[in-house]
């Protein structure tokens, strides 16, 4: 080790040469240190010069060396007492800024969360047919249209012991703002698992309780929405899965008043329906971080239905909710397929199943959803739809699965969509994940009486993910719809067929 001694021989040494002090044999540059125990010379030797320069820098200078030690050694521990000042508020920093915000009280956490979908649509070919059921006019076609599909904005939280927490507001309507999950409940609880108290998705039709910022098509298909209109019911409902979830559940009771813009229900028939879904990953490869999987699940509700009849009775929060409407898996004033409400109806139940298999990029998809519908008079009626798709990424990706919750999960590009300049005048750029599908889709609410329309659809999808929070999605779809004499305009007839172009940007954080 150089102990004091040898770097001020050395010093000594370097300035005799800065001030060409002759040292005898010795050129500048020419000095080679010996870093032995030895004190540290100059192997070519220095001259009396050099030892009068080194002894005027030692001679008497022990004490100023001890002050500038002292001093040394002060500002040291200073500057290690700011250190770990500066540590300790980092720590602090990074771990509220963990994904939480600090809330009003300590014992609480809330995490922000939002999503934008914004739209375009197009309807290029249309038969008479169709433009009655969107406008009441044959003769004047749907129109083109811009809009804000989805513009959320939320928070969720833990809540001491073991409570949690969700609202989430949606701003898509302009100045008709409504609420979507608004709930509590209580998480980690023997036999329940999760229990949650609020507006929820009732648990029935995978495309449903997939959520939007993963579905593979712009708009859900028409047995998904019309046998259960926007998902969302106030009520009562347990979420659990299994310790090497194979298996998921979720069942329920809930009002079946979609109350998501009025805030309330008021009636002296509460309307309540039993709800729930038994789902089983029957194999999921972990090898290769489920690339591979296969699922199937099989669901069901029975709800108790109002015998009012009274179609124009909206203000009453009472009026029978027997009605089953969708849009044509695309974004249109007026629903295309639609029962009204079924006079002198009693309850109904459903049955759905659903199948998923998912082999890398390759994926194949398949529901059907039957609704048996009892009336007064002892009638019954039927309404049932299906649909199937399959989808494909070319970039090598694949469609991920959660295992709790038997649904699609966020998809992660191999490689972000980027566009940046090169330092040689060029451009580098990343490709994102690209997506084809294909899907068919079939309801029928025709039934008796009861003339609602039959639909069929094929829609081709090409989606463009930029990241793992933003894409694009494009759609073409073409359908026809038959046997629809309730939402037929005066004068036109009860079928026709369509062609839409769909396209949407979509971001969440």
């Amino acid at each position: 080790m150089l102990t004091k001694g040898h770097w001020l021989a050395r010093g000594a040494a370097t300035l005799a040469l800065t001030l060409g002090l002759p040292a005898a044999g010795l050129a500048q540059g020419d000095i080679g240190w010996t870093l032995d125990p030895t004190p540290l010379q100059a192997t070519t030797g220095l001259t009396h010069h050099s030892g009068v320069v080194l002894a005027s820098l030692t001679d008497g200078g022990d004490s100023g060396v001890a002050s500038d030690d002292a001093a040394l050694s002060a500002r040291l521990e200073a500057l290690e007492a700011k250190h770990d000042d500066l540590e300790s508020a980092y720590e602090s920093l990074e771990k509220s800024l963990k994904g939480y915000a600090q809330t009003g009280h300590s014992s609480s956490t809330m995490k922000i969360s939002g999503r934008i979908h914004a739209d375009l649509w197009g309807f290029p070919g249309d038969s008479p047919g169709v433009d009655g059921f969107e406008s009441d006019d044959p003769n004047l076609s749907p129109q083109d249209r811009i809009e804000f599909r989805r513009v959320r904005f939320g928070v969720a939280g833990d809540l001491p012991s073991n409570m949690v927490y969700k609202i989430e507001m949606e701003f898509a309507g302009g100045d008709d703002s409504q609420f979507r999950d608004v709930y509590l409940g209580w998480d980690e609880l023997p036999v329940f698992q999760m229990l949650l108290l609020g507006n929820q998705k009732r648990p029935y039709g995978l495309d449903h309780i997939n959520s939007s910022r993963y579905n593979v098509f712009i708009e859900r298909p028409f047995v998904i929405e019309g046998f259960n209109q926007d998902s969302r019911r106030f009520g009562l409902q347990s979420y659990g899965f299994s310790e090497d979830l194979a298996w998921n559940w979720r069942y329920g009771v809930f009002n079946q008043r979609l109350i998501q813009d009025e805030g309330k229900y008021v009636s002296d028939h509460w309307q309540g329906q039993i709800a729930g879904r038994l789902a089983n990953t029957i194999w999921y490869d972990e090898a290769s971080d489920g690339r591979g999987y296969a699922h199937w699940a099989v669901s069901g509700t029975w709800a108790d239905t109002d015998q009012n009849a009274n179609d124009e009775n909206f203000a009453d929060s009472g009026i029978d909710e027997a009605r089953f409407r969708t849009r044509p898996e695309a974004r249109t004033d007026s629903r295309w397929l639609d029962t009204g409400v079924i006079a002198g109806s009693q309850d109904y139940s459903l049955l759905g199943l659903e199948a998923v298999m998912n082999v890398g990029p390759c994926q194949l998809v398949a529901e059907h959803q039957q609704v048996w519908l009892n009336r007064l008079d002892n009638r019954q009626v039927n309404f049932h739809g299906s649909y199937a798709y399959l989808s494909y990424f070319f970039t090598g990706e694949h469609m991920p699965w959660d295992r709790e919750t038997g649904a699609l999960d966020r998809i992660t590009p191999f490689e972000n969509f980027f566009l940046v300049d090169t330092c040689r005048g060029g451009c580098g750029h990343g490709m994102g994940a690209w997506q084809i599908a294909a899907r068919w889709s079939y309801a029928d609410f025709a039934d008796q009486d009861i003339q609602g329309g039959v639909g069929e659809s094929f829609t081709l999808g090409l989606n463009w993910y930029w990241t793992a929070y933003s894409r694009m999605q494009f759609n073409y779809l073409y359908g026809e719809i038959d046997q629809n004499d309730l939402n037929a305009a005066a004068g036109a007839p009860n079928f026709g067929n369509y062609q839409v172009l769909g396209a949407r940007f979509m971001v969440d954080f």
